[in-house]
């Protein structure tokens, strides 16, 4: 007892010293900033946003997280912008669930906190949630040591998520509702993503946020044909659903599934009745089902995005189903190619479903950005960015879905672009958010 005591006591004095030692070294920084994502750095898109936002207007960047993929390069050229690494650490293999979850959290706490400590003060630590459990606390713990505000800017909910695993009623669930409620109400500023959820914090949490709407960076738009053929040439030398079906005659032809770049002059074409490209997270049956009863429609290569741990359980399913006219393919992409790729699709298909039902999809961000038309499986405030028939479709169902699939396919011109073009007429005037 006597030796955690001391031991306590030594960390106690040692954080106090390291404090004292910061001030006087440093001061506060009132054009410092420490952006922290208890995540991956490269998959947390909103936060390298305002990462980028914040040192156009003149702040110093410091950027906390786990370097698992590399982020977008205009975060990684830019000199007001470091990036620190923090460690992920995995859950113990033995003892009890609710054990290996509390070392975990443990270690993040102090890792989190000594990371912290170590930077130069900031005036503000701007902190993504979820995942907020323990970094709410520490982040708050720390701006206390070193007069920096709490900037929190809610995502989601992550007590929602557990809840997707464990149940709404598991006690962890529970407890990280608890936790979240009441270290919420640390911070100094709010941002959320909606208005549906800015209205449930201050109707349940007593939080007062500011809603701030997602808007593409710079870098989604439209393709050119030359980088989509560069893109599928890229592809096609890992997956086949990008490769020619047959050898161009001429040998001085370039050929991939979409698209032919004549070696001499240069020149990108589209192929001829190449098939429609789909982004998205699913599977094809009912459209499938369609060109076997011989509705006249082009063939599907459907690409589904990201990685997870269920990636290779459906990945074994989809071969499964034996399809005829539709390929698909489930790459992880470069950060730079992603938005090459939605900027060369025909269509973006989002089957986002929120945990809380208050959080929007960054993916149709996104291929908003590239001009891609969207189809959206509908959920509780999915209004506030898609809006049925005005600038994308929303489907309850499997069998909405193909039938918005095969009036898009329908339409002239090789691909959908037609029913690109008549989606986004009413596009001007949609509430973006305020970075760029």
């Amino acid at each position: 007892m006597a030796a955690s005591c001391v031991v306590l006591l030594a960390l106690a004095l040692t954080l106090l010293l390291l404090v004292a030692w910061k001030r006087w070294r440093w001061g506060r920084a009132a054009r410092h900033v420490i952006v922290v994502v208890l995540g991956d750095v490269g998959r947390s898109p909103r936060m390298q946003y305002h990462a980028l936002s914040l040192a156009k207007c003149g702040f110093s960047v410091t950027f906390l997280g786990f370097c698992t993929s590399k982020p977008h390069d205009e975060l990684l050229q830019s000199d007001r912008i470091q990036i620190v690494s923090l460690t992920e650490v995995q859950r113990l293999a033995v003892g009890p669930h609710i054990l290996q979850y509390g070392v975990k959290v443990v270690f993040q706490a102090v890792h989190l906190l000594w990371k912290l400590m170590c930077r130069k003060p900031a005036a503000y630590i701007f902190l993504q949630n979820p995942p907020g459990l323990p970094a709410i606390a520490v982040c708050w713990f720390a701006g206390c040591l070193c007069g920096s505000k709490l900037v929190i800017d809610w995502h989601n909910y992550g007590y929602s998520i557990m809840g997707l695993v464990h149940g709404p009623g598991h006690p962890l669930v529970l407890l990280a509702k608890w936790y979240e409620t009441l270290c919420g109400r640390l911070s100094h500023l709010n941002l959320c993503v909606t208005n549906a959820m800015r209205e449930d914090l201050a109707e349940n949490w007593g939080i007062k946020a500011v809603t701030v709407y997602d808007k593409p960076a710079s870098f989604f738009k439209e393709t050119p044909l030359d980088l989509q053929h560069q893109l599928f040439m890229k592809l096609s030398r890992t997956y086949s659903a990008f490769r020619a079906c047959s050898e161009p005659s001429d040998s001085g032809m370039e050929r991939s599934a979409f698209t032919e770049r004549d070696a001499q002059s240069g020149t990108v074409t589209c192929l001829p009745g190449r098939p429609a490209l789909l982004v998205s997270s699913t599977s094809w049956t009912e459209f499938e089902q369609l060109i076997d009863d011989g509705e006249s429609l082009p063939p599907l290569v459907c690409v589904i995005t990201g990685k997870g741990p269920l990636k290779e359980y459906y990945s074994r399913l989809i071969c499964q189903k034996h399809f005829q006219h539709i390929q698909v393919c489930t790459p992880w992409l470069e950060a730079e190619d992603y938005p090459l790729l939605l900027g060369s699709a025909d269509l973006g298909v989002c089957l986002h479903r929120s945990s809380s039902g208050l959080d929007l999809p960054m993916k149709v961000v996104d291929m908003f950005g590239c001009c891609l038309p969207v189809c959206a499986v509908n959920f509780q405030c999915l209004h506030e960015l898609v809006k049925h028939e005005e600038n994308g479709l929303v489907f309850e169902d499997s069998e909405e879905l193909a039938a918005q699939l095969q009036v898009a396919c329908l339409l002239p011109h090789s691909g959908l672009q037609g029913f690109g073009d008549s989606l986004f007429l009413q596009l001007g005037g949609w509430p973006w958010a305020v970075y760029g």
